[in-house]
Formats: C-alpha cells, structure tokens, sequence
C-alpha cells in the first residue's frame, strides 16, 4: 500500500488524501475549512438545507388580513370630533391650535433643527457602509417598477404640491426680506436657504421610514406596518400589542393631517389661479369646498384602481405636465439667469450648510425664532407628518432595489429636480423683481406662481396647465395617502380594501376643509400650525427607529456573509503567506543542508 493510500479517510473512500500541511489539517483554519467544505460538497452532506432567502413568506401578502378596529375606531372618534370642532366653534379651535403651536416651537424647536441633520448624516452613513449590498426583497429579486416610474411616483406622491405653492414664492420671499444672519437682495442666501429646506432633509426623513418599512416588509415578509420595524427593539409581542398600534396609530394621524395641509395648500392655489385666469372674480368657501369635492371624487376613483395602474398613470401625467411648464419657463423667461442661479444655488447650499443646520431661535441675536417658526420648523414638521405615508409608499414601490440604490436614489434624484425646478421659477420671480417686474404682489404665495405665468408670452394657456398640474398633484398625493393609510389599518396588507382607503380619503378632506375654513383669512397658518402639532410625536419616533434599522440589518444574511467572507478571504490570506515563508524557509534548510552534507562525507 502506497504512502498516498494510507493518507486517504477509510470510512470516505471517495474523500481525497488528506494533505501533510499543518494549516490544511486543522480544520479550525481558513485552509482546513475550505477543505472540509469541498469534502462536503461531494460528499452531499447538506441535502435538506433550505436557503433562508428562499423560506420567507411575507405576511404583506396575505389575502387573509383583517381590518384593525382597534387603529381604525379611535382615530375615527378623534378625526370626527376634530371635524366637529372646527366646525362648530372655528376661534377656539384656532386659539387651542396656535397655543399648541407656541409651546411646540419654544420647547421643541431645537429637537426639529437638530432631528433633522441628524436624519441626513444617518441615510448618508447607511448607504455607504456595509448594509448598502442588502437587498430589499430575495437576495435575486428584480425592482418592480421601472426606474423612471420609480422617480416619477416618489417625486410627485413626495412633494408635489409643495412644489408648485413655493416654487416662486419662497425663493422670491427669501431674496426680498433676508434670512437670519444675512442682508435682504442676497441672491445666494435666498437659493441656499430653499435648498436646505427642500432637498436633502425631507427626502432624508422619508428615506428612513421607506427604508424601514421595506425591509421589514419585503426582506424579513413582516406585514407592512411601521410597528413591525420596530420588533428588534419592542419585540413580536410588542409589536402586535398595544404599543404596536399606538405606533401605527400616531402613523395614520400624523398622515392625516400632514395630508390635509397639502390639500388646503392645493385647495388654496387652485381658487387663487381661477381668480388669475378670470375664471371666478371673489374667490370664496364655497368654491374652496366645491374644489375639493370634485378633486376628491377623481382621486378615490384613482385609489380603487390601485398603485400599479392610477398611482402610476397619475404620476408619469405629473411629470410630463411639470415638465412641459418648466420648459416653457425655462426658454421664454430669462434664461441666462436661470442657469446662473444652479451654480449659485447649488455652491452657497454647500458653503452655508452648517449655518443653516445650526440655525436655532437663540440665533441672530435671538431673532431668528419666528423666522424658524414660519420657514424651517414647518418644513421639518410638514415632512415628518408626511413621511409615514410617503415612507411606507416608496416602500412599497421599490420592492427589488439595494439598500444603497433605495438610499441615494430617494435624497438625491428628487433633490436634483427640485434645485432644477427652483433654479427654474425662483430665479425668474427673483430676476423680475430686480428688474422692477415683480411678481410679488399682495404678498400672497398662492397668485405669485400664476402672476409669473401671466407676465410671460402665451401664459395664460400655461396657467391652465398649471391649474391641471395641480389637480393631478392633489389627485396623486392624496391617492398615495389614502391608499397607505388603508394598507396600515388593515394589518399592512398590501393591497387594502378599496372602502378603507376611500374611508380614509374623505377623512382627510374633511380635516384639509375644517383647516381651511376655522382659519379664515389666515388659513395658511392654521394649516401650518396644525401640522406641527400633529407632527411632533413622530418626531421621536423617527428617532427611535434609526436605532431599529440598524439592529435590524445588523442581523441580516447578506451583511453577515459579506463580513464572514472578509474576515476567511483575510485569514487565508495569513495562512497562505505562512505557508509560502515556511516554504520559502524549508528550502533555505535544504539548501544548507546539501552544501553541509558533502563536507561531513
């Protein structure tokens, strides 16, 4: 028998030699285990080891999931006895509303500043470490919407509406009356201050809720809740109690109102531009209500046609419309200082950045508080009531994308194309009123975009497609809304009940409606204040869920994997260089030994 036979395993007659070299025979080393690994793969060792990416069921899917009376019942009470309230004594519910507001903006401004800067340095870490490879879906799994229709929809389901209110008034308003810590007329100052207001804080915000609720949903087939993110920090039977629905709870009422806000900013736009286009003379209640009826109607009858067909024909619409009016801008308003304004834009966004991010009340000399009240801190509030539903809608429509690709393509693509936008309007509202052509008006921000419109060449025709660009966002956004909403009260299906989103919908214009009518000639502030009110529990639990996230990934196959390769790839490469210097070492001695070998003979 051969040295080579006896070195073979006699209970493995197909198993190879085992190898002389130290390093290969324990079994405990790099070497020694991928050794034992290829033994095992021929010897079949593991014929009933099921991939756990191939086990998930996603309880997302189940056709079988009830309706959640105990979310749906109280935030029914509570939004009826809102409804009721405005309605039957509008100054006392406005006097209770602005007094939340104040103490809010007092005691919790700094949380609002410094939350959000926060949310922006955690999506940014998150996309570029190690959790970036994981999948949100099978480790194989393919996006489900082209990425265009994956744009489209998270753009005009995001910020829409917003878009068109301040696209010319704020960076106009910002330019004509200053920012804490700088002149009036500073041009740079202006951009830079409605940059860092709608571009990377909102879409970070939105990112961590989507984030979550994808992961949760489509990686780990938890139902699509919020509630259901937080089972590494609350538990299964946290989650599927008591705290569980008060999260969820807080999601939809937070929705609601957030939702309702953008509504009575669409409401508001549209009568302004009927009163523009000399449609209507003395614009009133009753034409706010009838507006949002008819709008309403539209967009339930969207919502029952679900995401992948009204959601999706709905927003791919928005783009082309919001396309072609930015052309038309673009080209027969001042060009040159359009394009001048991204550069200036884009550079003092990054220049002030810091400044703007550590902003708080005590700033300027401590007079910075009610420009923080009016501007920054609705803003952050307004995307934080937001974010339950545009978060658990970008989840829903990024099914199949890299934690990365989720990431960067959520803060930056709809960044890009807001700074296009407000380089866009802002820029000509700001070069009109340098050139003594103001659009500014009687300072109202809802006739300053069609004012702007109307002073230029054929505006009157791209008025109207202004006035249908803004129903379709109202259309879109309160569709997304609404069909989230009925998707997180009944236990995350992911296709809900038509009644409930429906049920949900005319909830949300009932609130928008009751908004807009206790607020009287001041409705924009009461929608701004309620929004802030309604927001600031979700602030904390935003907050609460970063640390979910990661102790969820943190326990994730792909990241676990990624690390287990590096550290076999490092340690094999430790033993193959010993066993290359123990080669090279063990020549050196036959060397010698042969040279010594003769002179002893």
């Amino acid at each position: 028998m051969s040295q080579r036979d006896l070195q073979r395993d006699p209970h493995d007659p197909a198993a190879e030699p085992r190898s002389t070299d130290p390093i290969k025979n324990n079994e405990s080393s790099a070497a020694g285990q991928l050794a034992a690994l290829l033994r095992a793969d021929r010897g079949g060792v593991y014929p009933g080891y099921t991939d756990p990416e191939e086990s998930v069921e996603r309880e997302a899917d189940a056709e079988d999931a009830p309706v959640n009376w105990g979310i749906v019942i109280p935030l029914a009470v509570i939004v009826a006895a809102v409804v009721g309230w405005g309605l039957a004594a509008p100054d006392n519910f406005s006097t209770f509303a602005d007094s939340a507001f104040g103490w809010v903006i007092e005691n919790l401004g700094w949380a609002f500043v410094l939350g959000g800067t926060i949310f922006v340095a955690f999506v940014i870490v998150i996309s570029a470490s190690g959790f970036g490879r994981i999948r949100l879906g099978s480790a194989d799994e393919r996006p489900e919407f082209k990425t265009t229709s994956w744009i489209a929809m998270m753009f005009a389901a995001g910020m829409g509406i917003g878009l068109m209110f301040y696209g010319a008034s704020e960076p106009l308003a910002m330019y004509r009356d200053g920012v804490p810590g700088h002149e009036p007329h500073e041009v740079g100052a202006a951009m830079a201050q409605t940059m860092f207001h709608w571009t990377l804080h909102p879409w970070a915000v939105y990112a961590i809720i989507g984030l979550a609720i994808a992961y949760s949903t489509f990686r780990l087939g938890r139902k699509q809740l919020l509630s259901s993110a937080f089972i590494p920090l609350i538990g299964e039977k946290g989650a599927n109690g008591w705290l569980g629905k008060l999260i969820d709870g807080f999601a939809v009422f937070a929705t609601i109102f957030g939702t309702a806000c953008s509504l009575g900013l669409g409401a508001l736009q549209i009568s302004s531009g009927l009163e523009a286009s000399g449609f209507v003379d003395d614009p009133s209640d009753t034409l706010i209500i009838g507006i949002v009826a008819v709008l309403t109607l539209a967009f339930l009858l969207s919502a029952m046609s679900g995401v992948s067909k009204g959601i999706q024909w709905l927003s791919n619409t928005n783009m082309v419309i919001a396309a072609v009016l930015a052309l038309f801008v673009f080209v027969l308003g001042p060009t040159v200082a359009q394009l001048n304004m991204l550069p200036t834009a884009v550079g003092n966004y990054l220049n002030n950045f810091f400044e703007m991010a550590a902003r708080t009340a005590e700033s300027a000399d401590g007079e910075a508080g009610e420009f923080l009240s009016g501007w920054t801190i609705f803003y952050w509030a307004w995307w934080i009531s937001w974010s339950p539903f545009v978060g658990t809608f970008l989840a829903r429509i990024s099914r199949g994308r890299t934690v990365r690709e989720f990431c960067l393509g959520v803060m930056l693509v709809p960044a890009g194309l807001s700074t296009v936008w407000f380089a866009i309007f802002g820029g000509t509202a700001i070069k009109m009123e340098q050139s003594g052509e103001s659009i500014y008006g009687g300072g109202s921000n809802e006739e300053q975009l069609f004012n702007l419109l109307h002073s230029l060449p054929g505006g009157f025709i791209m008025g109207i497609f202004a006035l249908l660009l803004l129903a379709t966002f109202f259309i879109t956004s309160a569709d997304s809304a609404s069909t989230v909403m009925a998707s997180m009260t009944q236990s995350g299906k992911t296709e809900a009940r038509p009644w409930l989103a429906a049920m949900w919908g005319l909830a949300t214009a009932f609130v928008g409606l009751t908004l807009l009518i206790s607020g009287g000639s001041d409705a924009l502030n009461s929608l701004q204040s309620v929004t802030i009110v309604a927001a600031t529990p979700f602030l904390f639990i935003l907050i609460a869920l970063m640390f979910a996230i990661v102790k969820d990934m943190s326990n994730d196959t792909i990241y676990l994997d990624k690390k287990e390769q590096e550290r076999f790839a490092r340690q094999l490469a430790i033993e193959r260089r010993m066993h290359r210097d123990q080669a090279q070492l063990d020549a050196r001695r036959a060397q010698v030994k042969g040279m010594l070998k003769p002179r002893a003979e």
